[in-house]
């Protein structure tokens, strides 16, 4: 099915004592692109992030964003440095004494001084830590694709009204054609008649004037091909993945039938055709630029 690169998802798990949240939004470009924003102590799994991701993304700027809280009471430890707070003790004693000073050393006061008491986060368990954001991970990747496989839809249909316009454009310069180059043998032979009056003027060379000008004006190779590069396009939007760049470029290559086209054209009519061709063409390589 047909993905744009557009899309939106979340999703928030609570495990335990564990709430993850995730968030992610995509826009389109030329290859992956991805930016992570999360808590520090998530910069472990960044590449476990961009790997997992790979699975349901192929193309697009994709930018996430993880919040991490650890409800538990848990989270820290407070540790008690006995050596220190014996070096702390150790060398006010001897104050007291050299000094001849009161000793009124307190363990209120003894446990203010510097790193007699940290407090110490807890380490956390990575399978568990992992298990849990790779849940929010893959729910939110999985409405990401969703939101990007609707999107993706509502351009297949607004490309495939486009190629229907294609084909009327086309077939309209198919038909007429024909109808120039009689038109053009009606007007050279009437002004021909206009310029030598009574003297005859043979046959063959009007015709051999027409066939010439037949020949410079004939689209019927660019027809044909276009026919063929709409049909192509048709089929590519059934293929199931990895189609943007293939119709991309199937667009370039009708753009170039219908410059061609346009500087042959020597009617009105069909100059007009082939300037709305390439303005369909033009909106149809835009709706490209936006699937994966």
């Amino acid at each position: 099915m047909i993905k744009s690169m557009t899309g939106f998802g979340r999703c928030e798990i609570q495990k335990d004592a564990r709430k993850f949240t995730v968030e992610l939004k995509g826009v389109n470009h030329r290859y992956l692109d991805v930016n992570i924003r999360m808590p520090k102590k998530l910069n472990f799994f960044e590449t476990a992030i961009r790997t997992l991701l790979k699975s349901y993304a192929a193309r697009g700027k994709v930018d996430i964003f993880i919040t991490y809280e650890d409800l538990s009471q848990s989270q820290v430890s407070v540790k008690y440095n006995e050596t220190l707070a014996a070096e702390y003790l150790k060398y006010l004693n001897r104050m007291a004494e050299e000094f001849g000073l009161e000793n009124d050393i307190r363990v209120s006061t003894l446990s203010r001084y510097p790193e007699v008491f940290t407090m110490e986060e807890q380490a956390e368990d990575e399978e568990e830590l992992w298990n849990g954001l790779k849940e929010a991970l893959e729910g939110a990747f999985e409405q990401f694709v969703e939101t990007r496989m609707t999107e993706g839809e509502n351009l297949k249909r607004d490309i495939l009204e486009k190629l229907g316009t294609l084909e009327e454009l086309v077939g309209y310069i198919e038909e007429r054609s024909p109808q120039i180059v009689k038109e053009y043998r009606e007007k050279l032979e009437e002004k021909t008649k206009e310029l030598l009056a009574d003297t005859q003027i043979e046959d063959s060379r009007i015709a051999a004037e027409v066939i010439l000008f037949a020949d410079k004006i004939c689209t019927d190779e660019e027809v044909v091909r276009l026919k063929s590069h709409i049909s192509h396009m048709r089929n590519t939007l059934e293929e199931k993945e990895g189609i943007g760049r293939k119709m991309d470029f199937i667009a370039q290559e009708m753009n170039r039938e219908a410059n061609t086209i346009l500087s042959k054209a020597n009617d009105i009519e069909v100059s007009d055709c082939a300037i709305s061709l390439k303005t369909e063409i033009e909106k149809i390589r835009e709706q490209i630029q936006n699937i994966e």
